[in-house]
């Protein structure tokens, strides 16, 4: 037995190359990442977009890394007007002012040294847990930091493209 895509793969992978790349870019801002999936349409299913994705996340350089963490604002600091920001720092929504002034001091700290936004897949999490996370992570070397930016920017990727091709999200 087999199964239809959902609407919104297969509005993906019939929509034109400029539409499916924005969609993409509101996905993930690396345009390596980007041009490796749309490279690689049709998609039979969601499960083959989300592994296309791990293996273009994988394969990311540094210079496309930078540029896929260059599309996040810091933690505790959603983009005004992005719903998209919004509800993946959902979390943070509650917090304390203190707890947003640490963070934020948390996130300079964190920049200064590794010299990137602190990358976390926030989906989930409270504030405390991200506050958490950067304290922890800030000891980190920069090799194995890169190591775990890789690891939440693909699970980023995963949440954003699994709501595109569910909720149907992809223009025309």
């Amino acid at each position: 037995m087999t199964t239809d895509p959902p609407p919104g793969l297969t509005r993906f992978n019939t929509s034109s190359d400029s539409a499916a790349r924005a969609a993409l870019r509101e996905v993930c801002a690396s345009t390596a990442w980007g041009s490796d999936l749309l490279a690689h349409r049709p998609y039979t299913t969601a499960d083959t977009l989300l592994a296309a994705s791990d293996t273009a996340t994988a394969g990311l350089t540094a210079g496309d890394l930078a540029e896929a963490l260059a599309g996040h604002p810091p933690i505790g600091r959603p983009k005004p007007g992005d719903p998209t920001s919004a509800r993946e720092q959902r979390g943070m929504a509650g917090a304390s002012d203190a707890l947003k002034a640490e963070l934020l001091e948390l996130n300079l700290a964190y920049q200064e040294k590794f010299g990137h936004v602190f990358l976390i897949c926030a989906t989930g999490r409270t504030g405390e847990q991200m506050r958490d996370a950067v304290r922890a992570r800030i000891g980190n070397t920069p090799e194995r930091e890169r190591s775990v930016v890789r690891t939440e920017l693909g699970k980023i990727n995963r949440i954003r493209l699994t709501r595109l091709v569910h909720a149907g999200e992809c223009p025309p």
